[in-house]
């Protein structure tokens, strides 16, 4: 029986780190790469990052579908066989990046770095409001969204987490579901970390940036389809928001003729927040992979019900 993985976007260097990994740790797997994949039929396990739509229906026997990173919407958004369980990653590495980017993003706003660099550019001496009072609140708080609020707690800032489903006990002030507005009306910078469901697609759009607070910060690090794109720079135009970082798009590459390019308020990185450790995930896989061989209950399996 083989284990598959597909992530047609991987460079060659990936995908032979990848390979490496799984030669030193597991040299009894039966590794193959797409599309260098010799029988679809041997294949038990596969490993997908952005892989080609119906490309599951093509696998006949598949036990367990693995996610090669911490997201799975690429997964829910495709045909998934009846009855397969599918398993994400869980890194303390990817939590820890994830967290310093977003930290990073919200002092950036805080004490205007992105206005210096522009004054810069234009040898303009400003030193009128140097710092701007801020309140977080940050959607979606999982594993990571848990761990933002912790590290913004730490730095004394006023921080509020807002989900889809009410919590019985959570260590910071916390809103659900109907709450949006009086959440909303805690804060002055956004951090979407939700899952991407057919619920949360398109959350952050016109309809949600005029319930903010005039002025009011966003922060993108989970999906690129929960931002409507387009509705982003009006509401910048208007004052309704500051300014953004994003990090995550619908496409990506961002095209080059993308306006979000050259919108001096928007800052824009390369889906480079967090990234998998290969070093990190293999293990896991491997361990699922051997649990899913011998009917053992697997390690962070996902809920195809709730998408995460």
């Amino acid at each position: 029986m083989a284990l598959a993985i597909v992530a047609p976007n991987k460079t060659d260097n990936e995908l032979n780190s990848w390979r490496n990994i799984f030669q030193e740790l597991a040299p009894e797997i039966d590794l193959q790469v797409y599309p260098e994949i010799k029988d679809k039929a041997l294949v038990e396990v596969v490993v997908l990052w952005q892989h080609p739509k119906n490309i599951l229906k093509t696998f006949p026997n598949l036990k367990l579908i693995c996610s090669m990173g911490s997201g799975v919407d690429h997964i829910m958004a495709d045909y998934i066989p009846k009855g397969v369980p599918i398993t994400r990653i869980v890194d303390p590495r990817l939590t820890f990046s994830m967290t310093n980017y977003v930290v990073m993003g919200i002092l950036n706003f805080h004490r205007q770095i992105n206005r210096y660099i522009v004054n810069k550019r234009l040898k303009k001496w400003d030193m009128t409001q140097p710092e701007i009072p801020i309140s977080v609140g940050v959607m979606g708080v999982g594993e990571l969204g848990g761990d933002v609020l912790d590290k913004v707690h730490g730095l004394g800032i006023p921080c509020f987490g807002y989900g889809n489903s009410p919590k019985t006990s959570f260590r910071h002030p916390y809103y659900y579901g109907p709450q949006l507005q009086e959440f909303l009306d805690k804060i002055n910078v956004v951090v979407c970390l939700l899952p991407l469901t057919p619920k949360t697609e398109g959350f952050l759009n016109d309809d949600l940036f005029n319930k903010f607070k005039p002025g009011t910060y966003l922060i993108n690090v989970a999906r690129g389809k929960h931002l409507v794109e387009e509705d982003l720079i009006p509401a910048i135009e208007s004052g309704q928001v500051s300014g953004a970082l994003l990090d995550v798009f619908s496409k990506e590459p961002l095209p080059e003729t993308h306006p979000f390019w050259s919108k001096d308020e928007i800052m824009v990185t390369p889906h480079i927040a967090s990234i998998t450790n290969y070093r990190a995930a293999a293990p896991q896989i491997i361990a699922n992979y051997k649990n899913a061989m011998e009917n053992r209950p697997l390690i962070n399996e996902v809920s195809t019900v709730q998408g995460y």
